[in-house]
């Protein structure tokens, strides 16, 4: 959990936490939390390794941002995508 680019955008997250836009954020945080194994910061990690692989490929293929792809990634959870 120390990859520079991921944790720039944990402040991102943050902010989907409580956006009304965003309402699946939260609701992915929460199912994560709720897992034994995995503490709150260690779930909004993962959630940041979403948008990060989302913000990739839309780089990468020169798109606009997918939102559908992102709360597909989210449902993922907590395997992470290659």
């Amino acid at each position: 959990m120390d990859d520079p680019e991921i944790l720039a955008l944990l402040p991102a997250i943050e902010e989907q936490l409580t956006s009304s836009e965003t309402p699946f954020v939260a609701s992915t945080l929460t199912g994560l939390s709720a897992e034994d194994d995995i503490e709150e910061e260690e779930a909004k990690y993962m959630i940041a390794f979403c948008l990060a692989d989302e913000i990739e490929k839309m780089d990468r293929e020169e798109r606009p941002f997918d939102l559908e792809r992102y709360k597909l990634l989210l449902t993922l959870l907590p395997a992470l995508p290659q």
